[in-house]
Order: C-alpha cells, then sequence, then structure tokens
C-alpha cells in the first residue's frame, strides 16, 4: 500500500529519489489529534507591553491567534505534498513567560491523515505573527522550538514527545 514504510524509509520520495504525493486512499478513517508548541524569544521591554498596555499594532496574542487557526487551515496551500483534509477544529493558545510568547495548538480531524502538520503550522504561523505585532519595538524576536508535542489516532498510534525523549535517555526540555 503507497504510503507505508517500516519507520526508517521517507514516505514522501519514490524508489527514485522524486517527490511524491502520499497515496492514503487504503487508509482507514480516524480521528486523528496532534498538539505542537514553540516560543517567540521576546526582549524584556515586549514582554512588559504585552502584560500591559500592549504594543503599537494592537492586540498581538488576539491577531496570533487568528492568524495560526488560518494557518493551520492552509497548511496543504503551503507545504506542497501535505494532504488537504477536513480540519475539525483548531485551538491556538499564547501566553506570556518571562522571556518569551508561548505558544500551543492543537487540531483535530477524522480523516485518513493527522494533523501534525497542521499543528506544527498554526504555531509556526501565530509566531511570525507575534514577531510581526513586536518588530517595531524588538527587530531580534526570535521563533524557537517548534515540535511536534503529542499526536494520537492512525495506524502508527501515539506519540509522546515527552515519552520518547524518556525512552531515548533524553532530557526533556520544558
Amino acid at each position: 500500500m503507497g504510503g507505508q514504510t517500516d519507520g526508517q524509509g521517507l514516505t514522501h520520495v519514490d524508489e527514485t529519489g522524486a517527490a511524491r504525493m502520499v497515496d492514503v486512499s487504503e487508509k482507514a478513517v480516524t480521528t486523528r489529534v496532534a498538539t505542537a508548541s514553540g516560543r517567540v524569544l521576546v526582549s524584556p521591554t515586549v514582554i512588559g507591553l504585552l502584560r500591559g498596555e500592549g504594543v503599537p499594532k494592537g492586540d498581538a496574542l488576539a491577531v496570533a491567534r487568528i492568524a495560526g487557526i488560518m494557518g493551520a487551515k492552509k497548511t496543504p496551500e503551503l507545504i506542497p505534498l501535505c494532504h488537504p483534509l477536513a480540519v475539525s477544529g483548531v485551538t491556538v493558545d499564547l501566553s506570556v513567560a518571562d522571556d518569551a510568547v508561548e505558544i500551543s495548538a492543537t487540531v483535530k480531524t477524522t480523516d485518513r491523515t493527522g494533523v501534525e502538520m497542521e499543528a506544527l503550522t498554526a504555531v509556526a504561523v501565530a509566531g511570525l505573527t507575534v514577531i510581526d505585532m513586536v518588530k517595531a519595538v524588538d527587530k531580534a524576536a526570535t521563533i524557537t522550538d517548534v515540535r511536534v508535542d503529542t499526536k494520537t489516532g492512525g495506524k502508527s498510534g501515539e506519540y509522546s514527545r515527552a515519552e520518547q525523549a524518556i525512552q531515548h535517555g533524553r532530557p526533556v526540555a520544558e
């Protein structure tokens, strides 16, 4: 069946090395959920503005939340080999920490393929939007640590970044 791998091969590359879109037509339709997270490192001045009067462009966190949701919905238009699918729900949460804006996204679908890329795109687009909103005050704002945290559903089952790190003897970053 197209798209299956033993876990060692790349599914989006054929035998000749050419890019291809994986055939998911024979995969089961199941409920799938993915969460991703990331951070935007910002200056103490930006932290103060976000916790107080806001940045000059407006409500940075609200705009970034909506942008992240839009990013999840537009993922197949941005990532060439990503399947279009029926996104059932997207949540994007942003919080102001001492040195960063923390971003997390959860995406849900009932479909033939997972929503990890949608969750990652939601975080990345929300992060880019935070930078756009604060760049007048902090030109050095930086997106970092964008990653899948968990996924459920589908043939490959559940994944937890934290559990994977523990199994491989790696420290779990907060």
